[in-house]
């Protein structure tokens, strides 16, 4: 199988991350597609802003209107029915007795990166870019590099395949996230960010603040609120 070297496939929730990760593929590739799952999670309105974004950020850009490729959202429904946490069942936020974030919802990354895998092997599409952080996270074990590391590896190992996965994020924190979306896409990126994409855990659309829309409290609208104070303050 040869993979094209200047394609990607990015997965995108619609989410500030991923926006983020789609403009830095758009800016490093010439072909670019994007991958979506619908898996019963609880902020589902992130699918439903996930079209908007990708034509406002095709938009920006004559460049990235010519090279943004195809969208597809699979269904993994049987992931919110068998791992079940804060995101795919209406349980109280906060943190397991193990330590874990209660939205922790088990093997969602490794799943994840597989099916995105199979997806840009059967696109021939070369790399494979997440927005996943182990800097300024929720302390999801997978989003871990050491488990992009494996991943990548078990999976090439098993699709006889020179896929890479890309995690532009990993070391940055969200007040980093937030300028490199600046250096990206300018303002205009930054008010896209701001305006159109989702974050919050709890699906909260109706709350404005300066970082976005959301509840506030949970933990990726806390997250997203520290990282755009830290931004603004330069």
């Amino acid at each position: 199988m040869t993979l094209d070297p200047s394609s990607a496939l990015v997965l995108f929730s619609g989410g500030q991350d991923s926006t983020t990760c789609l403009a830095w593929a758009l800016s490093r590739y010439e072909r670019v597609e994007t991958i979506g799952f619908a898996y019963g999670q609880r902020h589902v309105v992130e699918m439903e802003v996930r079209e908007p974004v990708r034509r406002a950020i095709a938009g920006l850009s004559d460049d990235w209107n010519r090279k943004l490729g195809p969208d597809r959202v699979v269904s993994l429904d049987v992931l919110g029915q068998v791992s079940v946490s804060a995101l795919t069942a209406d349980l109280p936020m906060g943190q397991r007795p193990d330590g874990l974030p209660a939205t922790f919802v088990p093997g969602r990354n490794l799943v994840f990166l597989t099916f995105a895998a199979i997806t840009a092997y059967q696109r021939r599409l070369k790399y494979v870019v997440a927005g996943v952080c182990e800097t300024d996270f929720s302390g999801y074990p997978d989003c871990r590099d050491d488990t992009v590391k494996a991943m990548q590896l078990a999976i090439n190992l098993g699709m006889e395949a020179r896929l890479v996965f890309e995690t532009p994020l990993m070391w940055i924190d969200k007040a980093d996230t937030w300028r490199l979306a600046a250096q990206l896409g300018g303002q205009r990126l930054i008010d896209l960010i701001v305006g159109e994409t989702h974050t919050c855990y709890l699906g909260d659309r109706t709350n404005r603040h300066d970082w976005g829309l959301g509840c506030g409290t949970c933990d990726a609208c806390r997250l997203r609120a520290n990282g755009w104070a830290k931004y603004r303050a330069g």
